[in-house]
């Protein structure tokens, strides 16, 4: 908050009585992210990709600033679960549709036997009822915000594999696809585990496999199989649910057959509701499900490579709940400027800036204008990539195509500069008689 004041306590003062307003909720803040999205999401084939992320925020057992549980229960924070929408064509990123921010309230005593060994937990609340409902709930609300979109495929990791989403989410021109977690038998015997062993291989590919905690950075030479398999409705799901007694889902299987030594193989098992007929569809639904690593840069965005929220003092839950979800509107644009920073983004600059921030935009053009090519904008003015090399001006690059490409970082501080400077051209638009 200090920094966006620029040490100005009067605008620091205005910031927190904002948080601390009850009429400011953080249900109202993200009921206003999609606002922008539905409209560049019309006509295009749209993948709505949804995670959860931990928020961890600095504690101690005399200040857990309200804060719940996290992780394994030793952490304190907040959990945040969006949903932003992505060209499945382009890999644009269209920006936020949906989701939640809320913090886990205190856990429960531990029950004990009459020896002292912990008793087990028999609950049998409905779905509707558990934290793990936020899938189902969210994928319903896109689908809402989505209707003018031509195609919308709902993607989310292995926490989403539940029944209720397989069979309620799915409708005409919306699909699901996500990664398997259950290894659930299927009709006709086997499971999902076994059953693609006997399928031919559909093709071959080089991927890259990304960076992620001690896991380097490498290639792998992968084989693909797909088939139709048919899943039941799990005995745990109560009937008067009214979910479908078996669902018929596409089935894909991707394996590494000769890891390098003393590496894990890639395993992806995918399930979609996709027909897949040969195995360019097939590769295509691989494709689409490996665009969910967008989501994880919105991530990154949001808390390391940009924003930092996690570094916020802020004392209340409550209050810390609101700035996610402000911050998340910045972390997504911050992320679409990234995107756009090499030009290959079809993008209009209307997807992102009003239009008093264009023209704020086109006069800074104006001035970083150089003498030569070499460090003038080589971008069309009605294009997302236009503005994001003036916002990356803004924010300390300086213009050569020979630099190091401007980051996450470079962006959220062009954006700031911005963003005082448009409050400075209204300003100037009052002044003038």
């Amino acid at each position: 908050m200090r920094r966006l004041s620029e040490g100005q306590r009067r605008v620091e003062v205005c910031f927190h009585r904002l948080l601390h307003n009850p009429k400011v909720t953080a249900d109202h803040i993200i009921a206003g992210w999609a606002e922008p999205t539905m409209a560049a999401c019309a006509g295009r084939h749209v993948l709505a990709i949804q995670d959860t992320s931990e928020l961890t925020f600095r504690t101690t057992p005399s200040r857990e600033r309200g804060l719940g549980r996290i992780g394994k229960g030793v952490g304190r924070g907040v959990l945040l679960h969006p949903m932003i929408a992505v060209d499945a064509a382009t890999r644009d990123c269209l920006g936020l549709l949906g989701g939640r921010v809320w913090t886990r309230p205190p856990a429960p005593p531990v029950m004990r036997t009459a020896d002292g060994r912990k008793r087990k937990s028999h609950s049998k609340a409905a779905f509707q009822e558990r934290e793990s409902c936020r899938w189902v709930e969210t994928a319903q609300e896109a689908k809402e915000r989505l209707g003018a979109a031509a195609m919308v495929t709902m993607i989310a990791d292995r926490e989403a594999d539940m029944y209720p989403l397989w069979a309620s989410v799915p409708g005409t021109n919306i699909h699901v696809l996500g990664r398997v977690y259950h290894d659930r038998p299927v009709v006709g015997g086997g499971c999902l585990s076994t059953v693609a062993r006997a399928w031919p291989v559909c093709g071959t590919r080089r991927i890259a496999i990304r960076e992620r905690g001690d896991r380097p950075e490498r290639e792998a030479v992968v084989e693909l199989r797909y088939g139709q398999v048919t899943i039941v409705r799990p005995r745990t799901i109560r009937v008067r649910e009214g979910l479908p007694r078996q669902i018929a889902l596409t089935f894909l299987e991707v394996t590494e057959p000769a890891p390098p030594d003393a590496v894990g193989p890639v395993v992806w098992r995918l399930l979609t509701t996709h027909p897949v007929a040969d195995g360019d569809q097939a590769w295509q639904v691989v494709d689409w499900y490996r665009c969910r690593w967008i989501i994880e840069q919105f991530f990154r965005t949001l808390k390391k490579q940009g924003l930092r929220i996690e570094d916020s003092q802020i004392d209340e839950a409550e209050h810390l709940i609101k700035l996610v979800a402000i911050a998340c509107r910045a972390a997504v644009m911050t992320l679409q400027l990234t995107q756009a920073r090499d030009g290959e983004t079809r993008l209009p600059v209307s997807a992102v800036f009003d239009a008093t921030e264009q023209a704020v935009l086109a006069r800074l053009n104006q001035t970083y204008a150089g003498r030569s090519t070499l460090q003038t904008n080589p971008h069309p003015p009605d294009s997302l990539a236009w503005a994001a090399w003036i916002v990356a001006r803004l924010g300390g690059w300086d213009g050569y195509p020979s630099s190091r490409p401007p980051g996450p970082i470079t962006f959220k501080n062009g954006i700031n500069a911005l963003k005082t400077m448009t409050e400075g051209w209204a300003l100037r638009d009052l002044c003038i008689p």
